[in-house]
């Protein structure tokens, strides 16, 4: 049976979203609980899965990474000695950050980071267009970042 939220577990969970950081002491008193049980808390969130992980949010231009691209790839078939291969050489790609089988025109939906359009030119010459079962691949460019969030709406 999935475990039941109440309205101190969903604020802890926004809380933490923003402020992966926070000392337990503030995020308790935010929420209206002393630190032990809202450490208790936390930790059933983590334990239950609602919490998968904690991270950084770097700067990706700080790191000459700040090129951003989506490239739709088509694949010369979509059965399992296909997709499967092509899902296992992506996962090891580190400039892919995001990969998404998609329903519609193309296979899979990727997002690429490079250092600029040069860089990005390389990798998909280099990497991902050398996987084997790739037919296509349609490069998108962002022109202007508009909102870009990893917080789930709780």
């Amino acid at each position: 049976m999935p475990m039941k939220l109440d309205m101190i577990d969903r604020a802890i969970l926004r809380i933490l979203q923003q402020e992966g950081k926070i000392q337990n002491t503030d995020l308790a008193a935010r929420v209206g609980l002393s630190p032990s049980p809202c450490l208790r808390r936390v930790k059933m969130l983590e334990d239950a899965g609602f919490i998968h992980k904690y991270v950084a949010i770097v700067d990706a231009a700080k790191l000459d990474m700040g090129f951003t691209v989506y490239a739709r790839v088509w694949l010369t078939g979509q059965d399992e000695e296909t997709v499967g291969p092509f899902v296992e050489a992506v996962r090891k790609l580190p400039q892919v950050v995001g990969c998404h089988l998609m329903a519609g025109d193309c296979d899979f939906l990727l997002k690429v980071m490079a250092p600029d359009l040069e860089g990005y030119r390389q990798f998909q010459m280099e990497h991902l267009g050398r996987i084997k079962g790739v037919r296509n691949i349609k490069s998108e460019i962002p022109m202007q970042k508009i909102k870009e969030s990893w917080e789930v709406p709780i």
